[in-house]
């Protein structure tokens, strides 16, 4: 396990976590597609409640009580309140990136659920998206290989510093990993 870094999700500039077990509030708030996407919506800039459910196409009291399930459980903090439109006070929130440590039991469902949604988002003319689907037949030990060093690689690009002029990018794999 590598040593733990700064976190550059985090607004109050606390070293990541190591990887833990979820508690059982943690993992049903993991366990919703919906709510995976409200983290990476808030993983690179603070967003609103109202800015969280117009991306979403949600109601924000809908929206709001997702918003306040994840504050409850560390995975979106609530920053400094700001004079929105017409002078009305907003909370931004920001991902903390602890999802991305969470262990959780069987979350491929909501992975996948909150996947499919955002590739749906995806205009049909960006020729510089691409999707790439294998099937691999390996023994028992060189799956396992397969699976470290793919974990590797990912960790190695989340760990590198976030360039606020690049584009958002995703990436699916086999990874129990969240953003």
């Amino acid at each position: 396990m590598t040593p733990a870094r700064q976190d550059p999700t985090s607004a109050s500039g606390t070293p990541a976590p190591e990887p833990f077990d979820a508690t059982d509030a943690e993992a049903r708030a993991l366990a919703s597609g919906l709510r995976l996407r409200m983290l990476r919506l808030a993983l690179d800039e603070p967003l609103t409640n109202r800015e969280i459910a117009d991306a979403l196409g949600l109601n924000p009291a809908t929206c709001l009580h997702h918003v306040r399930t994840l504050v409850d459980t560390g995975f979106l903090e609530a920053l400094e309140p700001r004079r929105g439109r017409r002078g009305a006070r907003e909370i931004p929130y920001r991902a903390t990136g602890r999802s991305w440590y969470a262990r959780t039991p069987a979350i491929s469902h909501s992975m996948v659920e909150a996947f499919v949604a955002e590739l749906g988002q995806v205009p049909a003319d960006r020729a510089d998206v691409t999707l790439t689907r294998l099937r691999l037949r390996l023994p028992p030990e060189e799956l396992a290989d397969f699976r470290r060093r793919l974990a590797e690689l990912v960790d190695e690009f989340h760990g590198r510093p976030r360039d606020p002029s690049a584009e958002r990018g995703r990436s699916s794999s086999p990874s129990t990993r969240r953003p």
